[in-house]
C-alpha cells in the first residue's frame, strides 16, 4: 500500500522562508508496519542562498529502514535522513517525492511542487523538446535501414524497437560556444535487449537520410549501451551516463562556436520486448 500526501511549494514562497525549517506530517499513519505507527516521510525543502536554482531536501527524521528520493521522475537513493541538495537548472514546475520504507515492506510517500521562475544562465538545457511534451515536437527521424526498426513518439517519451539488426535514429541542431564544457545525458529505460547498440552521438557532421551515422569517428560517440560490451543485456532504468559502458564520455567541448547535431540511434537483433525508451534528454553547460 502507498499513502501520497502532497503539498504545493512555490520558488518564491520558499525563499522567503530561508533558514525556517517547515514540513508537511500525513493525515494517517499506516497500521502494522512494525515502527509503532511513524513511518513519516516528511521533508524539508530549503533554497540556497547562492543559486535560486538550487534547493537542500532533508528528511525529518530516519524513522524507518529505508528511503528514496524522486526528483522529476528520476529516482535518487536516500540514506536515512542525510540531506541530499538538488540542482533544477531548467524554469519549469518538478515534484520532489520522498518515498520511506518500513517493516514488512509499507511504502509511506510525500511530494512536494516546486517552481522554478528562470533557467540557469550556463546549465539551462539547450535541447528544445526534450521532455517530449508535444511527443514528436522539432525531432527529426533519421532513416538508416529501410525497414525493422522504428522511433515512436508518445507524450514525455520516445521508444525504438527493432530487430534483425535494423536501426534508426532521431535527431536535432543547436548552437554551441567555444571553449564551454557541456554535458549530454538522458534517462533510458529498457527491458533488457539481445546483440543491441543504443548510441549517442554530438558532432558537427550533419546526418544523411538512408545512411548510417558515426560522426566525424569513434570520438563523437559520447555514452551508449552496448551488449557486447556489458551493458543493456538485463533491465535498465536510469540516467544514460550512469549506465553507459561505451564511449568517450558524457562531457564535451568543442574548439569552435557553430552549429552540432545530437543524434540518438539504436538496432539490434531484439531490443527487448518493451523496446528503449528515453525521455529528459539533456544537452547543457556543466556547473562544477
Amino acid at each position: 500500500m502507498i499513502k501520497t500526501i502532497k503539498k504545493a511549494y512555490s520558488i518564491f514562497f520558499i525563499a522567503a522562508l530561508v533558514g525556517v525549517t517547515a514540513s508537511c506530517q500525513p493525515d494517517e499513519t499506516d497500521s502494522g508496519n512494525g515502527l509503532d505507527g511513524n513511518a513519516d516521510a516528511s521533508f524539508t525543502i530549503t533554497p540556497s542562498t547562492a543559486s535560486p536554482n538550487r534547493f537542500r531536501l532533508e528528511a525529518s527524521n530516519s524513522n524507518y529502514l529505508s528511503s528514496k528520493w524522486i526528483v522529476d521522475g528520476v529516482p535518487n537513493t536516500g540514506y536515512l535522513g542525510l540531506p541530499k541538495d538538488i540542482f533544477l537548472p531548467d524554469a519549469g514546475d518538478y515534484v520532489i517525492t520522498h518515498t520511506v520504507i518500513g517493516k514488512g515492506g509499507v511504502a509511506t510517500s510525500l511530494s512536494k511542487d516546486v517552481t522554478i521562475a528562470v533557467s540557469d544562465p550556463i546549465a539551462g538545457n539547450i535541447v528544445r523538446d526534450g521532455k517530449f511534451p508535444n511527443g514528436k515536437g522539432i525531432w527529426e527521424v533519421l532513416n538508416i535501414s529501410p525497414s525493422g526498426a522504428s522511433w515512436t513518439f508518445a507524450t514525455g517519451s520516445a521508444t525504438i524497437k527493432g530487430t534483425g539488426s535494423n536501426q534508426q535514429g532521431i535527431y536535432q541542431s543547436f548552437e554551441v560556444v567555444a571553449g564551454k564544457q557541456y554535458a549530454v545525458d538522458m534517462r533510458v529505460q529498457g527491458s533488457g535487449a539481445t546483440n543491441t547498440w543504443f548510441e549517442v552521438y554530438v558532432s558537427t557532421k550533419p546526418p544523411v537520410q538512408g545512411s548510417d551515422y558515426s560522426g566525424n569517428g569513434e570520438a563523437d560517440k559520447r555514452i551508449s549501451l552496448n551488449t557486447w560490451a556489458g551493458c543493456g543485456n538485463s533491465p535498465f532504468d536510469g540516467k544514460l551516463s550512469e549506465i553507459s559502458c561505451s564511449g568517450t564520455g558524457s562531457r564535451v567541448t568543442f574548439s569552435q562556436s557553430g552549429t552540432v547535431y545530437l543524434v540518438i540511434k539504436s538496432g539490434g537483433e531484439n531490443l527487448g520486448t518493451t523496446g528503449i525508451t528515453i525521455s529528459n534528454v539533456e544537452f547543457r553547460g556543466v556547473v562544477e
